[in-house]
């Protein structure tokens, strides 16, 4: 069975706002720009920060790194606790709606939601299911898909065809438990990142954005967001 595939969303803060709060999230966090990652440009991002949004192109030497860094953890292991929520991604185009997922179902206890939140339902109906059944879950969840195809419509810029290759992905960073986690739904699991704190979680999470673009470093379409108590 061909598998759904969905509108691009965005790499906007208006956008992932408007999104989240359409689900019934209350608008204590929101997220904003991260305009550079060296300090003084990380200074300007308002404190304290839950999570951490990238969004990069899917390039050939990135696909390389990746299928060599599963392997290798594969083969070494690596520590994740319990309480990380993670799902896969299953439908295509839909890594900005599932990086928004990780980023607010990892941060629940600082989060509030309204009355009703279709999110707040989900998270909890999802909450003990198996990565993949997880993104089945989001396959049959007809309000976050309704939201996220009007979302995907309201950028800047005309969302792309629905049928049109898209090679940029989104992936969270989160805090969980003092660990540093890099959350990928194209991934088989969450990457450690080692430890991290509540006051240099964004300055740990930049390291390893900065990463990424060290591995491309002809490419220019890197995007950064943080979710930033208001």
């Amino acid at each position: 069975m061909e598998s759904q595939r969905w509108l691009p969303l965005e790499a906007n803060p208006d956008v992932m706002n408007q999104f989240l709060k359409q689900l019934g999230l209350l608008p204590t966090w929101q997220f904003g720009d991260v305009y550079g990652l060296d300090p003084d440009l990380l200074s300007m991002v308002p404190r304290p920060v839950c999570s951490v949004l990238l969004l990069f192109p899917v390039t050939e030497k990135y696909e390389s790194y990746r299928l060599g860094e599963e392997e290798k953890i594969k083969s070494l292991g690596q520590e994740v606790r319990s309480e990380v929520y993670f799902m896969k991604q299953t439908i295509s185009n839909a890594c900005g709606t599932i990086g928004l997922i990780h980023a607010v179902a990892n941060n629940q206890d600082r989060l509030e939601f309204g009355p009703g939140s279709a999110l707040k339902k989900f998270l909890s109906e999802s909450r003990s299911l198996s990565p993949e059944k997880k993104a089945k879950f989001l396959e049959e969840d007809e309000s976050i898909r309704v939201t996220h195809e009007s979302s995907a419509q309201e950028g800047q810029t005309e969302a792309p065809s629905i049928d049109e290759k898209v090679d940029l992905h989104f992936i969270a960073f989160v805090n969980v438990g003092g660990k540093l986690y890099e959350l990928d739904g194209r991934k088989p699991f969450p990457i450690a990142h080692g430890t991290t704190t509540e006051d240099t979680f964004l300055e740990n999470a930049a390291e390893v954005c900065k990463e990424f673009m060290a591995r491309d470093p002809d490419e220019l379409r890197f995007t950064v967001v943080a979710l930033s108590k208001v």
